[in-house]
């Protein structure tokens, strides 16, 4: 099996680890705008030196340049990206649409890796991608193996999946629960992990919203047979012996020397109630969830001394070729290739023997000591003359500085395109108008101003007609594009025009049979340059309003009514813990202060995880210049919905408990 072991590097001492137990490529991020700003991570003279390592070492770097950014972040992103680029990163692990867009204008060599925080789960949308200039997409950790080979047969970009390490409860990038609950935001590289503190399904104080670990280790010739190319270690805040023990043990698995032992360590490390493989395996529920418990604790204590040890000293890593030529009269010659270059060099003219004259069988094992360096003897071939001699020390130094040589990294030149950011928007043409999407036709009052209503795509074909309303396409397309075009086909035919996506892969599907698409929250527009690739785009709810008030788009929305969805999960948290029946599709999760989260699920894969409480903005609005507002109901029913517009028609304050997001407060 020939796969690329990509290792999480969130420090120095585990990007050494990762490469000296045979690592391939490592993937490490800048000090800033990347999704995990409370690593190690690297500032500008770290990371040169970090890829002259690695590449030293023929050991490729990507760097994660994966959040959303905003405008005002948009040149230092670029400035970020040429750099690396000039110090030789290999590619750029990209969530920020409008990002991917900037540099692919401004540095077109770069190369684009679509980080799983852009949610392609659809063959649509890894075409979307690569439309985009991505040459590589990193599929999302809750696919199953059926999903990934549909995939795999519809593309030519290469795949990266991650195969240990920690599972989010949510979709990546489709969560925004740490954010809502504490600022801190998991798009932005600060997610708190509040899922892994008590949400419970029976309100018993449980942990419903904690996942085990991922570990596919045992799956790997599965994977490949997939046509996957990379195996992703998640983990970039964990400690080196993490790194270790799960390079190690992938290492082991591609070359069939996987023991029981190397698992018992892995685990050991770290885990939390063991593993699971549940979603690859399409064996979701209950076994799936687990919590860091006292004992996965204690079991790392006992592993982490002797991890250490795998990384102490250099590994030899790459073979070097050495090729000696020693003959009277002229100065012996040493040429030395490996990683791809050819360095030569020469030496003393050879004198007389008076003794032992040299062989080339001494020679050739004397070129080949390398050890203490990153290579290893490959071919070895000598040219020696009879009677002649070179002192050992001088042969020692030539190979020295043979391996010197080719260790050394030259910085690459960088062509630099011209990329104009975004002008700040002009005052908003017109009045505002209003958009809505309705969990269910029956909440439709009879009489509304909304320009644009959206409705499920599982809805009733009357109700499209009555309403005169869009469709609404789920976020969570998992094996589900066909079911998805079907039905979108069907629609077109009793004249539905208009679709409301969430996601790449719908945004395209829904174009591709000629629906009028418009973006909504789940593609997390955050700057004017990702705005630019949707129609009438739905701003990401996790802007400060005056930011999405600038955004340079002429039809952009901003929601300013609802119960926020915090989590699209696969998994659902009330199935799995208190089981369908139970739940009568009115679930909710209590967390450890009595707050309840509606859950609501869908003839669809995913459940929604809501706000305890609606978004509310309706005597603020004269602060809202976005040309329109969108309110997003749920569980609302349709008298509610009226007294709702009654209010923002009035401006009033409200009579319940709301929230105001973060348009106020933002996120870090």
């Amino acid at each position: 099996m020939n796969f690329e072991i990509l290792a999480p590097a969130g420090s120095k001492e585990a990007l050494i680890a990762g490469v000296r137990c045979g690592a391939n490529a490592v993937y490490l991020g800048g000090k800033s705008l990347n999704a995990r700003r409370n690593a190690g991570n690297f500032n500008d003279e770290e990371l040169k030196n970090a890829v002259q390592y690695c590449h030293a070492r023929g050991v490729k770097v990507y760097l994660t340049l994966n959040t959303l950014c905003r405008d005002d972040e948009l040149a230092d992103a670029l400035e970020l990206a040429e750099y690396a680029l000039s110090v030789g990163t290999d590619g750029f692990i990209i969530q920020d649409i409008g990002v991917a867009a900037a540099i692919r204008q401004a540095l077109p060599q770069a190369k684009l890796h679509a980080s799983t925080q852009m949610s392609l789960i659809s063959p649509a949308g890894v075409a979307a991608a690569k439309e985009m200039g991505f040459s590589r997409a990193v599929l999302p950790r809750e696919m199953t193996a059926a999903e990934i080979a549909e995939i795999r047969k519809s593309t030519d970009l290469e795949l990266e999946i991650f195969v240990h390490g920690a599972l989010c409860m949510s979709v990546s990038g489709q969560c925004y629960l740490s954010a809502m609950l504490g600022g801190r935001s998991g798009n932005r590289g600060l997610c708190a992990q509040p899922c892994r503190l008590s949400f419970s399904a029976d309100n018993s104080g449980g942990f419903d919203l904690s996942l085990k670990d991922l570990s596919l280790i045992r799956d790997l010739k599965e994977i490949g047979d997939l046509g996957v190319i990379s195996l992703k270690i998640e983990g970039r805040m964990k400690r080196p012996e993490y790194v270790a023990a799960a390079v190690t043990a992938i290492k082991k698995a591609i070359d069939g020397e996987l023991f029981a032992e190397d698992e018992q360590r892995l685990r050991s490390v770290f885990s939390r109630s063991g593993f699971t493989q549940g979603y690859f395996e399409n064996k979701m529920g209950a076994p799936m969830f687990g919590t860091r418990q006292k004992d996965d604790v204690v079991a790392a204590a006992g592993v982490l001394k002797e991890l250490s040890h795998f990384y102490d000293n250099e590994n030899p890593l790459v073979p070097m070729d050495i090729d000696f030529v020693c003959l009277a009269g002229q100065p012996c010659r040493l040429t030395a290739s490996a990683l791809g270059k050819t360095v030569s060099l020469e030496g003393d003219i050879p004198e007389a023997a008076i003794n032992k004259p040299m062989s080339w069988e001494s020679v050739c094992e004397r070129l080949s000591k390398l050890g203490g360096t990153q290579f290893y003897a490959g071919k070895v071939t000598a040219e020696v003359g009879e009677g002649l001699i070179v002192s050992a020390a001088k042969i020692n130094a030539m190979r020295r500085e043979a391996a010197e040589a080719l260790s050394s990294v030259e910085e690459t030149e960088v062509t630099r395109l011209p990329f104009e950011l975004p002008a700040p928007k002009a005052e908003r043409v017109g009045e505002m108008y209003y958009t809505a999407r309705f969990a269910d036709a029956a909440q439709i009052p009879d009489k509304h101003n909304f320009r644009r209503i959206f409705i499920p795509i599982w809805s009733a074909n009357e109700d499209f007609v009555d309403n005169r309303a869009g469709v609404e396409i789920p976020r969570g397309l998992f094996g589900a594009e066909d079911k998805i075009r079907e039905r979108l086909l069907q629609l077109g035919k009793i004249g539905v025009t208009k679709a409301l996506c969430g996601n790449l892969g719908s945004y395209k599907l829904a174009q591709s049979l000629g629906f009028e698409a418009f973006g909504d929250f789940g593609l997390n527009v955050f700057n004017s340059a990702s705005a630019a690739k949707f129609n009438a785009p739905i701003l990401s709810f996790e802007l400060e309003l005056s930011q999405a008030n600038s955004i340079a788009s002429p039809d952009a929305g901003l929601i300013v009514y609802g119960n926020l969805p915090l989590m699209l999960t696969r998994n659902c948290p009330i199935k799995s813990s208190i089981g369908c029946e139970s739940c009568g599709k009115n679930g909710t999760l209590t967390d450890r202060k009595g707050i309840k989260f509606p859950v609501k699920c869908s003839p669809y894969p995913c459940v929604e995880v809501l706000n305890s409480v609606p978004l509310y903005m309706a005597e603020r609005m004269g602060e809202v210049k976005t040309a329109f507002a969108h309110f997003y109901f749920t569980n609302e029913s349709r008298a509610q919905i009226e007294k709702t517009l009654s209010l923002y028609e009035k401006g009033a304050e409200a009579d319940f408990k709301y929230t105001r997001g973060l348009y106020y407060r933002g996120v870090y």
